[in-house]
C-alpha cells in the first residue's frame, strides 16, 4: 500500500469513531455478538474502590457512566443528593485511602506521589513531611506517636514533628563488609612485625593510622551501625515502640532459575516480541530471615527458629515414597549394591516470618511463622531483649493452610486493647472463625463458630465492638453484623438479599454499600449504621438496553455428591423443557472460587451466555465443585494431592442430577469452562467420556507441572516430591480416552497458563490419532481476554459446538436456525 493510500485511511478513521451511534433497541432475543460487547458501552460500569473522606462527609468511588476507555473518580454528599465527578486539582488534594492513623485518630500519615504527608484529621490539613526526588514509603507513627517513621532506599528515617528533625535509623548497605587492611596469612604477618621492627617511620605511620581509625570509630557512634546485607534485600522496616530496636525481614532470592518465555507475534513493531514470565512449580523459592538491630547495643541478630513447635514434622503424604522398614538383603554377588536407610534424616523446614506486631503500649510483640510448604502456621510472641519466642497458636493442615482472613501471608491480626490478648481468624474448626489468645497464659477463646464463614473482621475505633462479613444466613448470601468485642451474638446489620460489601464511615454511624444480586449488577447504597435500616440507592449504572431483558435469577440447590456431601449449583431451566433436552454444565475458574451464589457473578458474560442457552432450550447447570471457596476447610481443600477427583466427579454427579430429576437427557450433555474449569472440561472429556458429549476447554492447564509454584505446590506438592499427584491430576495423561467433541480456545500471549500448555496437549493428540478436537487460538490475548472480537469469536465457536453435538439433526451448525448466535 502507497504512503498516500496509507494515510488517507488513517485520516478517516477519527471521523467513523466519531459517527453518532443511534439508542439502542431493547434486548428482546439474545445472541452471542449481543453479549460479548464492551460492558462498559452497553451494560454499564458498577461503582467500586468505595471510600470516605476523612471527616465522613462524602463518599468517593471509581464510576463510568460516560462510557470512557477508563473508570474516573466520582463522589456523592454522606446524605445522598448529586453525584459529580472529582476534578484532577481536587484529587490531587486528597490523600490517600491507605495510611497509619494514631492511636486516638487525631492524624494520619500517608504517601502519596513518593512523598509522606502528615494529615491533621479535625482541620483536615495536610503537612508535607518530605520532597524528594527519591521515594519515600511505609509511612507509620512511631514511639507512641511521637515521630513518624518512614523508609527510603531501603533504610528506616524518622521525623520529628515538633522539631522538624529527620534521623536515619539504619544504615543497610549491599555487599560483604570489607576487611581493616591487616594480613591473615601466617607469612603476611611475620613480615608486617618484621617491617615495624626494623622502620621507625613505618612504626609512627602505622600508629598515627589506629588513632585516626579509632577517632572515625567514636564518631561513627553517632550514626547507625552499618548492616551489611550480602545478596540480601531488606523488606518490612520497623522502629520498635520504645526506640531500642528495628526489625526488618532479610530476603535471599535463589540462584537465577529457567524463565518460561512467551512469544507475542502481533507487535507494533512487527517483530516477534518475548516476555519473560515465570519459573515453573518446584523451582527454589525466596528464603526469608527475621532480623533485629538492637540499637542500644548496636548489634544485630537473625532469629532463629529451631526450637519452633514441629518445624521438624514432614507431610504425612511423603510416606508414600519412603522405603521400607527392612530393605532386602542384596544378592551376595553384588558387591556395588548401595546401602539403604530405614528412615530418611531428619531435616528442618524452611519458614517465612511477618510482624512483628507490637501492642498499642509497645510492651509486647507477636509473630506469624509460616512454613514455606505452607503446611504450618505458628503464631509465636517476641521478647527481642532475648531473641526468644513462645507458641500461642499453631495450625497445622496436611494439605494447606489458607482459607478467609488467613490466605497466605499473615492473614488478618492484631491486638484487643488490653493490650494482652491478640486476635487472628482460624479453621481450626472447619470453617473460618475468629479467635483470641492470651499472651499471658496462652488461653484460646472462639469469639465465633459455626458451619458458616467470618470473611472479614475488623474492630470498631474505640475497640468496643467488631464489624464482621459472614455467610451465617446462607451460604450464597454475605451480610454485615456486629458483635461486641469478647464474643456474643451477631447482629445483623445488612438484610438486602444477595452480598453487601460494607465500607464504614469514620465515625461509624453510616455504611457505604456495594451491593448486588443474581441478576442486579453493583451499585452504591448509603444507610444508617442501624439493623433492619432501609438502604437508599446512590447509582443508577445499567443501560436501558440492558435493563429491557428479563435476565434470570436462577435457582439454588445442592447436589448430593457420591460420598454423602450436599454441593451447592446454580440451575437455569428453560419455561418449557424439552423432554430429554440438552443440557449444560459451567465448571468456573480459579478452584478456589465462589460462582453458586445470591449476587452477581464475576462470569458476567458466563451468565448472559446461560442465558442465551436457556432461550434456546438448554438446561445449565453451575456448581460449587470441591476446591470451591465460601464452604469451609472440607470443601476448600477437596483437591489436596488430585486435581481431577472430587471436583470432576461433583460435575458427574451433576450430570446424573440431571438426567434423573431435571428430564436431560444423558446422551445430550456438555461440559464448559476456563482456566481451573477448562482443567476440568479437559479432565471430563478424557476420563469420563460416556457422561460428556461436548466439551469446550477455554486457556487450560494441561499438565500442572508447567503450571507456577505459588498455587499449585500447595496444592500437590512438588513434583519431584509427590510424582504421583501430578500424574494423577494432569489431563496430559489420559488424552487417550477422548471420545466426545472437544473444543480448545486458548490466548497466545497468555502469561497465566501459558499457550505451550495447549501446544503441548495437541501434539499429544495428534499422536494419539484423535479427529474430533479442534483449537482455536487468539493472538492478542491474555489469560483474561479483552477484546469484544475475541469473545465473540469464541462463544460463537462454543455455541456451535454445542448446538452441532447436543442437538442431532440440527439444520444449521450455527445455530441460526434457533435464533441465531
Amino acid at each position: 500500500m502507497r504512503s498516500s493510500t496509507l494515510l488517507a485511511v488513517l485520516a478517516w478513521l477519527p471521523a467513523a469513531a466519531l459517527a453518532q451511534t443511534p439508542p439502542a433497541a431493547p434486548l428482546t432475543a439474545l445472541t452471542v455478538e449481543k453479549i460479548m460487547r464492551d460492558p462498559a458501552q452497553w451494560i454499564g460500569n458498577s461503582p467500586s474502590n468505595i471510600g470516605w473522606s476523612e471527616d465522613g462527609k462524602r463518599i468517593y468511588f471509581l464510576w463510568n457512566p460516560e462510557k470512557a476507555r477508563r473508570d474516573s473518580l466520582y463522589s456523592t454528599a454522606a446524605s445522598g443528593g448529586a453525584i459529580r465527578k472529582v476534578s484532577v486539582a481536587e484529587q490531587r488534594s486528597l490523600p490517600t485511602t491507605a495510611g497509619d492513623y494514631d492511636p486516638k485518630y487525631t492524624r494520619k500519615v500517608y504517601e502519596k506521589d513518593g512523598d509522606i504527608f502528615l494529615l491533621d484529621l479535625k482541620t483536615t490539613k495536610a503537612r508535607r513531611v518530605t520532597r524528594t526526588t527519591e521515594r519515600e514509603s511505609d509511612p507509620a507513627f512511631a514511639l507512641q506517636g511521637q515521630l513518624i517513621s518512614y523508609t527510603r532506599g531501603g533504610n528506616l528515617f524518622t521525623w520529628d514533628p515538633a522539631t522538624g528533625e529527620t534521623v536515619q535509623r539504619t544504615d543497610f548497605r549491599r555487599g560483604s563488609r570489607p576487611g581493616n587492611g591487616q594480613p591473615t596469612d601466617k607469612a603476611e604477618k611475620f613480615l608486617r612485625a618484621q617491617q615495624l621492627a626494623l622502620f621507625d617511620v613505618i612504626r609512627q605511620r602505622d600508629q598515627d593510622q589506629k588513632a585516626r581509625q579509632r577517632l572515625q570509630k567514636a564518631l561513627a557512634r553517632l550514626n547507625p551501625k552499618a548492616i551489611w546485607l550480602g545478596q540480601q534485600t531488606v523488606q518490612n522496616l520497623q522502629l520498635s515502640p520504645d526506640g531500642r530496636f528495628v526489625t526488618y525481614r532479610l530476603a535471599q532470592e535463589p540462584a537465577a532459575e529457567k524463565i518460561a518465555v512467551v512469544p507475542s507475534f502481533v507487535t507494533a513493531s512487527g517483530f516477534t516480541e518475548d516476555l519473560s514470565t515465570r519459573t515453573k512449580v518446584g523451582a527454589p523459592q525466596t528464603a526469608y530471615e527475621l532480623g533485629i538491630y538492637d540499637i542500644g547495643r548496636d548489634t544485630t541478630f537473625v532469629l532463629g527458629y529451631k526450637e519452633l513447635e514441629g518445624l521438624d514434622q514432614q507431610p504425612a503424604y511423603r510416606k508414600e515414597y519412603a522405603l521400607p522398614a527392612k530393605a532386602p538383603a542384596a544378592d551376595a554377588t553384588d558387591k556395588a549394591a548401595p546401602p539403604r536407610k530405614d528412615k530418611p534424616a531428619t531435616e528442618l523446614r524452611r519458614v517465612e516470618p511477618y510482624g512483628p506486631y507490637w501492642s498499642e503500649n509497645g510492651q509486647r510483640a507477636f509473630l506469624v511463622i509460616r512454613s514455606s510448604d505452607n503446611k504450618d502456621r505458628w503464631i509465636v510472641s517476641l521478647d527481642p531483649t532475648t531473641q526468644k519466642i513462645s507458641l500461642l497458636d499453631r495450625q497445622r493442615d496436611e494439605a494447606w493452610i489458607n482459607g478467609p482472613g488467613i490466605g497466605y501471608g499473615p492473614g488478618n491480626v492484631g491486638w484487643l486493647p488490653d493490650n494482652q490478648r491478640i486476635w487472628f481468624q482460624s479453621e481450626e474448626s472447619g470453617y473460618s472463625h475468629l479467635y483470641t489468645v492470651d499472651v499471658t497464659n496462652g488461653q484460646k477463646k472462639a469469639l465465633t463458630s459455626g458451619n458458616f464463614e467470618v470473611q472479614k473482621a475488623q474492630l470498631s475505633r474505640d475497640k468496643k465492638l467488631w464489624y464482621l462479613t459472614a455467610n451465617k444466613t446462607h451460604p450464597g448470601e454475605q451480610h454485615f453484623y456486629r458483635m461486641p468485642v469478647d464474643g456474643g451474638p451477631l447482629t445483623q446489620i445488612t438484610s438486602m438479599p444477595g452480598a453487601s460489601e460494607v465500607t464504614l464511615s469514620p465515625d461509624e454511624k453510616t455504611l457505604a454499600v456495594r451491593y448486588s444480586y443474581t441478576n442486579k449488577p453493583w451499585e452504591l447504597y448509603v444507610m444508617p449504621n442501624k439493623p433492619g435500616a432501609k438502604a437508599r440507592q446512590i447509582t443508577n449504572s445499567l443501560t436501558e438496553e440492558f435493563k429491557s431483558y428479563p435476565w434470570r435469577d436462577p435457582e439454588i440447590i445442592t447436589i448430593k455428591a457420591r460420598d454423602g456431601a450436599d454441593v451447592y449449583a446454580r440451575l437455569y431451566r428453560p419455561a418449557k423443557a424439552e423432554a430429554q433436552g440438552p443440557a449444560v454444565i459451567f465448571v468456573h475458574g480459579a478452584g478456589y472460587l465462589q460462582n453458586a451464589h445470591k449476587w452477581w457473578s464475576q462470569y458476567s458474560r458466563e451468565y448472559m451466555f446461560h442465558n442465551l442457552l436457556v432461550d434456546k432450550g438448554y438446561t445449565v447447570l453451575d456448581i460449587d465443585y470441591r476446591g470451591s471457596a465460601g464452604y469451609g476447610r472440607a470443601v476448600r481443600t477437596g483437591i489436596y494431592r488430585y486435581m481431577g477427583g472430587k471436583d470432576l466427579t461433583d460435575q458427574v454427579d451433576g450430570a446424573k442430577l440431571l438426567a434423573e430429576k431435571y428430564g436431560v437427557s444423558p446422551q445430550r450433555i456438555g461440559i464448559y469452562g476456563g482456566s481451573y474449569g477448562g482443567f476440568i472440561t479437559l479432565m471430563a472429556m478424557f476420563t469420563q467420556p460416556d457422561v460428556f458429549k461436548a466439551g469446550a476447554a477455554l486457556r487450560s492447564v494441561t499438565d500442572w507441572a508447567h503450571y507456577n509454584h505459588g498455587y499449585t505446590d500447595n496444592i500437590l506438592n512438588s513434583p519431584y516430591n509427590d510424582s504421583i499427584a501430578y500424574a494423577r491430576s494432569s489431563p496430559i495423561y489420559y488424552a487417550e480416552g477422548l471420545k466426545g467433541a472437544l473444543l480448545m480456545c486458548h490466548g497466545m500471549v497468555d502469561t497465566n497458563v501459558h499457550f505451550q500448555d495447549i501446544v503441548r496437549l495437541s501434539q499429544r493428540l495428534i499422536e494419539l490419532h484423535k479427529e474430533n478436537w479442534e483449537l482455536a487460538v487468539y493472538p492478542v490475548e491474555d489469560h483474561g481476554f479483552v477484546e469484544p472480537a475475541s469473545w465473540t469469536d469464541e462463544y460463537k465457536r462454543i455455541l456451535k459446538l454445542f448446538e452441532t453435538n447436543l442437538r442431532p439433526g440440527a439444520t444449521n451448525a450455527s445455530g441460526s436456525s434457533s435464533g441465531g448466535n
